[in-house]
């Protein structure tokens, strides 16, 4: 499959929660075939922002996460990204989210500090900044969390 119908289905997304948007990337991701390891990983991230429960989110974060692992520096060109490992963080901090929303503070402090293992790859301004925003107030939410246990 082309890199347009996901570049469409995820412009959709980016809008915000909505049945359309779910459906789109739906359709991709139905489209795809398991070695389109690249369309999975930003598909299944922006699934994970179109669920209504916690549980089907954490799902669609850990799919993304997991097809990321098989991606090679180049391979998110087609949406932006120059270096896949740009892509990292923001995968780590949704998940990290998932995970201290559902109670599991142990897997969301991992995720934090994988987050920031990843971030120094990112650009110092707009999005870069942007997201070392989210992994440091995840990272007070968890440290809150664990003071509370």
């Amino acid at each position: 499959m082309s890199w347009e119908p996901v570049l469409k289905a995820v412009g959709q997304a980016v809008n915000g929660q909505s049945e359309a948007a779910k459906a789109a990337l739906e359709k991709c991701w139905d489209e795809t075939v398991e070695e389109d390891h690249a369309q999975r990983c930003v598909l299944a991230h922006y699934l994970a922002d179109q669920q209504e429960n916690l549980q089907s989110e954490t799902r669609w974060d850990e799919q993304s996460l997991t097809e990321f692992t098989y991606l090679q520096d180049g391979d998110l060109a087609a949406i932006g990204v120059p270096s896949t490992a740009g892509f990292a963080p923001s995968l780590h901090l949704n998940l990290g989210d998932d995970y201290l929303r559902a109670g599991r503070v142990q897997d969301a402090e991992d995720q934090v500090v994988r987050a920031q293992q990843s971030v120094a790859r990112l650009p110092e301004e707009g999005y870069g900044a942007m997201i070392r925003d989210g992994v440091r107030r995840l990272q007070g939410r968890v440290e809150a969390a664990n003071a509370a246990l």
